[in-house]
């Protein structure tokens, strides 16, 4: 009989129990490593800033215990962030990792966290290899697979009776499953343009005039932080806008690219697993909360640091402390005993999220901001396309 990734993973940790007793530790420690210099800077601040003001709401511990977070930077270089893992894994000898935004840099830095056996919690990088056939007992993710938000956005510009489309991305992982995930769900239309961008680029005359000899009547973009910045500028400033309807998921037209391009953003659709109207008492305090801490609207990047520090908090508490007892801490992660900012939660097979997808528009609120606004539901408890291969169970 074949035993399951996971069952393999669970009698191991029943054998190297009876030996070794857990206790509980005296704090938790945490290797944040995170995009924090260049371009991608944005979002990996915004990530840490979600996670900080979780630790403030329950007093600096993490289940009770103090919490140790060590931030590190890996300056968007797989190279850097392999090197910083194996600082934080073998010298800080920390209990959980999370911070990773970008997929290609969690596809470097998955191998050396795994073998260590140390839990890492995704806030935000969400590989279709690690929700299939790469799937690992010590991967959570608290934020999406990468394909899912695309597919939010690909069913509403079908919904719609958009029939020619455009799609640009950035050339890496995330990009790649970006326009799969969106193809998967736009149907009965025409892929007029798919174009593959360098990661980091941040001029678009070439594509914007490739798209305008396409003449589509909807474009698509996956064009995360400084990317996304420049380009919606762009697109704007060459007049495409008044004929051609943009369209992007939740990190092409959330708050930090709202804040850097202003009203060129009104009017654009974008999808997501969270917004800051959402009507739930955990989401109310935690925006309430951003605010007051940083001066800003939190973006679904900082609503992700948030829920992975909870999630953390929760486990850590479940276990009382005994974090050196790896399979019970396994499974009080998959219970997922919190309250996410973004209401139900729950995890699938793979450990990525089973949850309700959004459509939002950017608009002006009552109090002049330019901001999201919540339209309606586009997914209920939405579940990746990658599950199946997962040999997880």
């Amino acid at each position: 009989m074949r035993l399951s990734q996971r069952s393999v993973f669970a009698a191991a940790l029943v054998a190297s129990a009876l030996t070794l007793p857990a206790v509980a530790a005296d704090k938790v420690k945490v290797g944040f490593l995170s995009t924090l210099s260049g371009p991608g800077a944005g979002l990996g601040v915004d990530i840490r800033d979600g996670f900080n003001l979780a630790l403030k709401h329950t007093g600096g511990k993490l289940g009770g215990l103090p919490a140790e977070v060590i931030i590190a930077d890996d300056q968007q270089s797989p190279d850097a962030a392999k090197q910083t893992t194996e600082r934080l894994l073998k010298r800080d000898r920390v209990d959980f990792m999370t911070g990773v935004v970008f997929s290609n840099v969690m596809l470097a830095v998955g191998q050396p966290i795994f073998e260590s056996q140390t839990y890492y919690i995704s806030a935000n990088a969400g590989p279709s290899q690690y929700a299939g056939e790469q799937c690992n007992p010590y991967f959570f993710n608290v934020a999406w697979q990468n394909d899912n938000l695309h597919e939010a956005v690909g069913k509403t510009v079908a919904d719609k009776g958009f029939k020619r489309i455009a799609l640009l991305a950035p050339n890496y992982p995330a990009g790649k499953d970006a326009l799969t995930g969106f193809k998967r769900f736009y149907q009965g239309g025409e892929i007029v343009s798919e174009i593959y961008t360098r990661l980091g680029q941040l001029d678009y005359a070439p594509e914007l005039a490739q798209v305008r000899a396409a003449k589509p009547d909807a474009m698509y973009i996956f064009l995360p932080g400084g990317m996304g910045i420049n380009f919606i500028k762009q697109y704007v400033a060459s007049g495409m806008s008044k004929d051609t309807t943009l369209f992007g998921p939740g990190f092409s037209a959330d708050e930090d690219v709202i804040r850097a391009v202003g009203d060129a953003m009104l009017g654009m659709f974008n999808t997501s697993q969270w917004a800051h109207d959402l009507d739930n008492p955990q989401n109310k305090r935690f925006v309430a909360d951003f605010q007051k801490e940083y001066g800003r609207l939190p973006s679904l990047y900082a609503s992700q640091g948030y829920d992975a520090a909870m999630l953390i908090d929760a486990a850590v508490r479940d276990v009382k402390g005994k974090i050196e007892d790896k399979a019970a801490l396994g499974k009080a992660l998959r219970a997922a005993n919190f309250k996410s900012v973004r209401g139900a939660f729950k995890f699938n097979t793979n450990q990525y999220p089973i949850q309700d997808y959004y459509l939002r528009i950017v608009h002006k609120d009552s109090q002049g901001r330019v901001t999201n606004r919540t339209l309606g539901t586009v997914f209920k408890n939405h579940a990746d396309a990658y599950v199946g291969a997962c040999k997880m169970k």
